[in-house]
């Protein structure tokens, strides 16, 4: 009688650890579906999908690829953040294709992890960057425009359940990029080409198409930006990604980072931090630039910004000797604003960038284009995210072997000794 009792009893755990396995198995299966059917409908604007551009190149030249360890790396320091959605620029480098296949290779490993991609495909005119021999012609394209768009097509079928957005061109069609811009035709084509194989079913129906530019190829500055083309491309695209640099414009156009006469009174963080809250509403005044010409061409589709953010070193325009808007308390003060701004209003920002890249000003180590990452080469975490860092988020984690840390060892009174206030006095 008793080994009966035995027997049954073993017979019930093993049914209950069966079905208590097959549950989870269910629930790990359901997971994965409801993950794998998220669109970008589903993923922009919504502020549980913190986004952000994503190189992850460690060296002075793009020779040097970063590795599928290094990405994996970079991947899991990004997602421990929150972060959940990459923005890439081209597809013309293994970086792009390498880092779909160690996101790939992660979410194998672990059902929970989750990261999506807004794929870019470089555009540019002919004879940009002496890619081929001859003159500069804005009005014509490169020859490798076609490959590009090709490349980014396989690899969006290759991830489907990674790849949620391309990305026409990079900030492509404004016409202070001299050495590449095109005509709002070129990018158009594109677009429709894109948009012709969502129909024809060879790309994903859910999948956006977009182009990121700056803020005034998207109808928000000058009139001369306004033409059919560009109404034909608004009306084509998924969605409208903009890009914002209130950085930039304290040299540029630094009405808005003077000291104003009512605040000379104030003490130096004071002026700053009031600078800082100026440099978020230059921002929102190029969104609702954007959003204003778009309602009155009659489109009316989301708006979210594929491109902004603040350097933390720069020894030109925005250093000591200019518009004195570099350094990493300042860079800390507008990504706090940014995220508190584009969350609250359901916007996606793609914050500019996950990590300092030195490759974009080879030849000056101190140029602020290598310093616009919220980690830097070292692995330490800049003062926007030392936060982090003391609730641990980065804990057992490293990158190229090395633990985030803070810079300044943590010190705010050491970080405040390269803090200065904004300047537009000096010699443009």
């Amino acid at each position: 009688m008793k080994k009966s009792i035995k027997i049954a009893t073993l017979l019930a755990l093993l049914i209950l650890l069966f079905s208590c396995n097959n549950t989870k198995k269910d629930k790990d299966s359901t997971t994965i579906q409801n993950k794998a059917s998220l669109s970008a409908k589903d993923i922009l604007g919504n502020s549980d999908y913190l986004a952000i551009s994503y190189g992850g190149y460690r060296e002075r030249t793009r020779d040097v690829q970063p590795t599928i360890t290094e990405l994996k790396e970079d991947m899991k320091i990004l997602s421990a953040m929150g972060i959940k959605v990459l923005r890439t620029y081209n597809v013309h480098f293994d970086q792009a294709a390498n880092l779909l296949k160690a996101i790939k290779e992660l979410k194998a490993e672990n059902t929970d992890f989750e990261m999506y991609v807004m794929l870019g495909i470089w555009i540019d005119c002919k004879n940009a960057f002496n890619w081929e021999n001859g003159e500069l012609d804005h009005t014509k394209e490169s020859k490798r425009n076609p490959v590009e768009i090709k490349k980014a097509v396989e690899l969006a079928k290759q991830y489907p359940d990674i790849v949620k957005i391309l990305a026409v061109g990079n900030e492509a069609m404004v016409r202070w990029a001299t050495s590449y811009y095109v005509q709002p035709w070129i990018i158009l084509k594109w677009v429709n080409h894109l948009q012709n194989l969502k129909t024809n079913g060879e790309l994903p129906a859910d999948l956006w198409i977009t182009s990121s530019d700056d803020f005034a190829s998207w109808g928000g500055g000058d009139a001369s930006y306004h033409t059919e083309d560009l109404e034909k491309l608004a009306t084509a695209v998924d969605y409208i990604s903009m890009h914002t640099y209130p950085y930039h414009n304290s040299h540029y156009n630094p009405q808005f980072w003077k000291v104003p006469e009512n605040e000379e009174n104030l003490s130096d963080k004071e002026k700053i931090d009031s600078a800082m809250l100026r440099a978020l509403n230059f921002a929102k005044k190029q969104y609702d630039s954007v959003s204003n010409y778009m309602k009155s061409i009659g489109v009316n589709k989301p708006i979210h910004i594929g491109e902004t953010g603040w350097a933390s070193t720069s020894n030109g325009h925005y250093g000591k000797n200019g518009s004195r808007a570099t350094d990493e308390y300042k860079q800390g003060l507008y990504y706090k604003h940014m995220r508190d701004w584009t969350n609250s209003e359901n916007i996606s920002c793609f914050y500019f960038e996950a990590f300092d890249e030195q490759w974009k000003d080879r030849e000056n180590p101190l140029g602020s284009e290598n310093h616009f990452g919220l980690i830097n080469l070292k692995s330490e975490a800049k003062y926007p995210i030392w936060d982090l860092v003391d609730e641990g988020i980065f804990e057992g984690l490293t990158r190229d072997g090395k633990p985030i840390t803070k810079t300044f060892n943590g010190n705010i009174d050491e970080l405040m000794k390269n803090v200065y206030v904004p300047n537009t006095d000096y010699p443009r």
